[in-house]
């Protein structure tokens, strides 16, 4: 049975070269939406690691989880390792190019079998915001703060601005105002006081 395959840059990397090599060997070229872990790791080379690929593919689906199930097999990782659960936490926005930006295509620019776009910073600050897990197995409110950071936010109430880019107000819970009010009161971001 596979096991759990724990994804960090260069595992991420390999994982799409192999994908776009055995698109392209098929004559296709697939893309694939990266969300979440996967692509705070490959924007910003500061998250470790992910369990998980968090990704939206409309094209070619059935291809895409077979493709996916061959390499869990063959690298011992768990059948889920790419998913589109996150679905569920898309914007209405999301096909705008506020959203989404190319990263790469695999194997190759000029010969693509792959081509994936990633959720762009202020996307996935909203989308981690939406969710915002407070469990201890959840990188979430280590993933805000990063994200916070990077975007220079410094106050709860820029932070909900910046989600409601994405997120009108009546989808969020109550939970997302009040964990941005309590994470920005506890973290001091360079500031004088």
């Amino acid at each position: 049975m596979p096991g759990r395959q724990i994804f960090d840059k260069a595992a991420l990397e390999k994982a799409f070269a192999e994908l776009g090599k055995r698109a392209q060997a098929a004559g296709k070229t697939i893309e694939i939406s990266i969300y979440g872990g996967s692509a705070l790791i490959l924007t910003f080379d500061q998250r470790p690691n992910t369990r998980d690929v968090d990704g939206v593919f409309e094209k070619d689906k059935e291809f895409v989880r077979a493709m996916a199930i061959d390499l869990a097999n063959e690298y011992g990782w768990d059948h889920g390792w790419l998913n589109d659960g996150v679905k569920g936490w898309l914007s209405v926005v999301d096909s705008q190019p506020e959203a989404k930006a190319l990263f790469k295509s695999y194997p190759s620019e000029s010969e693509p079998g792959l081509q994936v776009s990633l959720a762009k910073p202020e996307y996935l600050f909203a989308m981690k915001c939406r969710a915002m897990r407070t469990d201890a197995a959840s990188s979430d409110i280590d993933d805000i703060k990063l994200l916070a950071g990077q975007l220079g936010l410094t106050n709860s109430e820029d932070a909900l601005a910046l989600v409601a880019k994405f997120y009108p107000h009546n989808v969020l819970e109550p939970k997302t105002k009040f964990g941005l009010e309590e994470i920005f009161s506890y973290i001091d971001w360079g500031r004088k006081r």
